[in-house]
């Protein structure tokens, strides 16, 4: 049996893709900061610690999951989250944890997963980006950079691992019903810096419009289930409808249109 490697697989979209692919008959290597909160289970899955700014975490993951499976045929780079908010209203340390977890992490696990892959002349990359990696929404300067990396670095792997025969996945979700909003954002506004509330306001009535269809993490898992299987050299694959409305404007729009846009939406 094949199997996945899944990062921040404790809830949300890593979880519903962990069950998704148990469902197939996949050996399961699900991994997040705390195992002691999952309730995945099967003789199949390997429930282990991985928090992706901690390398050595990273290491004794992919051991465990090597030594129970054999090898890795499939990492699915998830953990994340959103930090949201004026770029004044976070310190250094804010912005280094932000850019450590969706970034220098998932470079990190992928770095630690391509010897065997290379070695083997096989394997995918899936990077979970954002429709937030190809548009961007106000005060999401570090979420959305982080997001804008991650298409970047991945459309730039995808040249140099093809050839290796390792294939490299970009999933765009749209808005989806997990726990971003909560333990998953982080969202900043100094006391002294009312000059944004006006803007964090229209943010708010932005994201409530969004939001009034969102997708499930279970539909994500399904564009993960075809972006792993389907063969071909297809690199980005969106997730939810509003995903593919949005990236379909900003493709055929130009700067300033999209932007009004998005600008008239907020005023509303």
């Amino acid at each position: 049996m094949p199997t996945i490697l899944i990062t921040g697989a404790s809830s949300g979209i890593g979880k519903a893709t962990a069950l998704r692919f148990q469902s197939e008959g996949w050996n399961v290597i699900a991994t997040m900061r705390d195992p002691s909160v999952s309730d995945l289970g099967g003789d199949a899955t390997l429930v282990t610690r991985l928090d992706v700014t901690d390398p050595s975490s990273i290491a004794s993951a992919i051991q465990a999951g090597t030594d129970r499976f054999g090898s890795i045929d499939v990492l699915l780079n998830n953990a994340g989250y959103g930090a949201y908010g004026p770029l004044e209203a976070f310190s250094t340390d804010r912005i280094r944890r932000q850019f450590d977890t969706n970034v220098i992490g998932l470079l990190e696990v992928t770095k630690a997963v391509l010897p065997q892959m290379r070695a083997r002349r096989m394997g995918t990359i899936v990077n979970i980006s954002s429709i937030g990696g190809q548009i961007t929404f106000p005060l999401g300067t570090l979420y959305h950079g982080t997001k804008f990396a991650v298409e970047g670095l991945s459309e730039a792997l995808h040249y140099e691992l093809e050839p290796l025969g390792i294939r490299v996945r970009i999933i765009e979700p749209g808005m989806i019903r997990t726990d971003f909003g909560g333990r998953s954002f982080d969202f900043a506004m100094g006391h002294n810096l009312s000059d944004y509330a006006p803007t964090a306001a229209a943010m708010g009535r932005l994201f409530g419009k969004l939001a009034a269809t969102l997708s499930t993490p279970e539909l994500v898992a399904d564009v993960i289930w075809r972006a792993v299987k389907e063969p071909g050299d297809q690199l980005r694959f969106r997730a939810g409808p509003d995903a593919t409305d949005l990236l379909d404007r900003r493709k055929a729009q130009d700067d300033a249109m999209f932007i009004g846009g998005i600008k008239a939406l907020m005023a509303e």
